[in-house]
């Protein structure tokens, strides 16, 4: 009831929105439904934590990483997909937090990168499992993250497979508008080390963009904030002068505490950014790789899995060093 209220306040007092923005495709805003931002009590950190309250690691992991909100992904792994999503975002209305959501099941997905290959087996098998779930959430507030990595890693992909994958997404999104109306939707746009400011409106626009609420930024990467500030104001220009309208934008502060070293693997000597928050140069700050989860057998991960925890990486992570 509390957040239903919230809601009716927010609107009744909204200022109206800038004729330069695009509106997003529902009329709810998820953040003022809910009281903040839901913590994964299962989270990989919160897992280790619980089975090894004896290690000296464990109350700086607990404190820094394990209690602070962050994303859950889901894949193939999650099992049946929309009881999966169905859960954790009901979980997440009962305490009337807002939950944040990867969707990370792409067909082809990592095609080029490879350390997290794999997806959906067909382009129909991914509308199947996408659709299931948006279902999933249905009209709970929720924040998706649609298929980090998926505009920029175009190298290894052909023209038809990436008009195939631009559909995949038109087709998600419009399953999350239907299904999921109080769902804000983030299309990935990769990092500000990626691809250009104007290629990338251009693929965003490609796939979809208008449907979306906005774009997100620098997951599992390491640019500042300001670093991807810049960048998302820069891919703002390009929508605005090429396509006359603009999307609100979120960045992955989980692991960019001191900037980018020039790697995106594992990279060591990197740190916990600024909590999940509002605000801060983007509409939102938002942990979206968990801090201590491998990206796979590379750097200070060498011999581990994507999505592997490391606590080691996690606790030098939380001092910088």
């Amino acid at each position: 009831m509390r957040r239903r209220i919230r809601a009716l306040a927010a609107a009744f007092f909204a200022l109206p929105l800038s004729l330069a923005v695009a509106p997003s495709a529902h009329a709810a805003d998820p953040t003022t439904m809910t009281s903040g931002f839901y913590v994964d009590p299962n989270s990989s950190a919160k897992q280790w934590f619980a089975a090894n309250p004896g290690d000296g690691r464990a109350p700086a992991i607990n404190a820094s990483i394990a209690t602070t909100p962050m994303a859950r992904w889901f894949g193939a792994w999650s099992g049946t997909i929309g009881t999966a999503t169905g859960a954790y975002v009901g979980a997440a209305d009962h305490s009337d937090k807002l939950p944040v959501l990867v969707a990370y099941n792409i067909y082809l997905r990592d095609s080029c990168g490879g350390h997290s290959g794999g997806g959906a087996a067909s382009p129909s098998a991914y509308a199947t499992w996408i659709a299931q779930f948006a279902g999933g959430i249905a009209n709970r507030p929720a924040v998706v993250i649609l298929e980090p990595d998926s505009l920029a890693d175009y190298g290894c992909l052909n023209q038809a497979q990436i008009r195939e994958r631009q559909g995949m997404i038109s087709g998600a999104l419009s399953e999350f508008n239907r299904q999921a109306p109080n769902t804000w939707v983030y299309l990935d746009a990769g990092n500000p080390g990626w691809i250009s400011a104007a290629t990338m409106a251009q693929r965003l626009h490609e796939a979809g963009l208008r449907q979306a609420h906005g774009f997100s930024l620098n997951i599992s990467n390491y640019y500042t904030t300001a670093q991807n500030t810049a960048y998302g104001n820069a891919v703002n220009s390009e929508l605005a002068a090429r396509y006359d309208y603009t999307k609100p934008f979120v960045v992955d502060t989980s692991r960019n505490g001191n900037g980018s070293n020039g790697e995106w693997c594992n990279a060591g000597g990197r740190r916990i950014g600024t909590p999940t928050q509002m605000g801060g140069g983007a509409e939102m700050l938002l942990w979206i790789k968990a801090p201590g989860e491998s990206d796979g057998n590379c750097g200070v991960g060498a011999g581990s899995t994507a999505g592997q925890f490391l606590p080691e990486v996690a606790y030098k992570m939380i001092h910088g060093y």
